[in-house]
This record gives structure tokens, sequence and C-alpha cells, in this order.
């Protein structure tokens, strides 16, 4: 059964929870990603994407040179291990319906993320149906924070 560790991508580059989403996004354009891993140095925090940076700042006219990631991130991402098994990481994404996990050694320390297209292309495992969990539609937002 293959392990997650053999399809992540590795080098991620994080962001601090301290930082501004200006920062954030500044870093998702130069690396071409649509989210970045929220760690402060010794813990996991959460995730910031393109997504939560447009929903939680800038539709509420938030300044992004003032907001911090901290205010925009999804806080308790989910995360899997890198002895995972694919089957098992891509049944937690379909279940969250999430695009990418990053990706935790036994120390809890960051090692890599784990996207639904490296899923794809980099095992043979079938992504169909995670893909299918994934974009069953949520429960539309009626109230903000």
């Amino acid at each position: 059964m293959p392990k997650i560790s053999d399809v992540i991508t590795r080098h991620v580059i994080v962001v601090r929870p301290d930082e501004t989403v200006q920062r954030a996004a500044e870093l998702m354009a130069q690396l071409n990603v649509g989210s970045l891993p929220v760690y402060d140095g010794h813990a996991l925090l959460g995730i910031i994407t393109d997504r939560d940076i447009t929903v939680r700042a800038t539709a509420f006219n938030k300044s992004a040179s003032q907001t911090l990631v901290a205010e925009a991130m999804t806080a308790q991402a989910l995360s899997c291990t890198e002895d995972d098994s694919v089957e098992d990481v891509l049944k937690q994404m379909g279940d969250a319906q999430v695009r990418r996990l990053p990706v935790l050694n036994r120390a809890k320390e960051i090692v890599g993320i784990v996207t639904l297209g490296d899923l794809a292309t980099r095992q043979s495992v079938k992504t169909d149906t995670a893909l299918r969990e994934i974009s069953q539609p949520n429960e539309a937002v009626t109230s903000f924070a």
C-alpha cells in the first residue's frame, strides 16, 4: 500500500501567523500556489488560502498590509502524516472536502503538502471518488463573523 510520503511535494514554504495577508498573497503569487501552511516554528496552526484572503479580508474591505494571517487563516487545519496511506488521505480529503493537506512527520513538523493534483498525477489510486466528495456543494454561509 503506497504511503503519502511517496507523492507529497516537499520543501513547502510556510507563513507565520504574525505576517500580513499581503505577504501571504505575495508568496502565493511567487510560488504559483493557492495556499500556505501557517506555522509558528513549533506547530501547524492552520492554513491560509487565496479564498481565505478573499472572503475574510478583501470582502470586508480590510487592508491586506494591515490584516494578519492569523485573522484570515483557517485555524485547526487538517493534516496527515507522512506514514499515512494514500487511500486514507484520499478518504480524509473527500470527507473534509479539502483539496490539500499539510504533511507532518512524527515530531509534528511540516515535511510537505499533498494536493489532489499530486495524488492524481503521482500514483495509481483513483481519485475520482475523492474529487466527487470534495466538489459536493456545501451549505451556504448565511452570516459572517
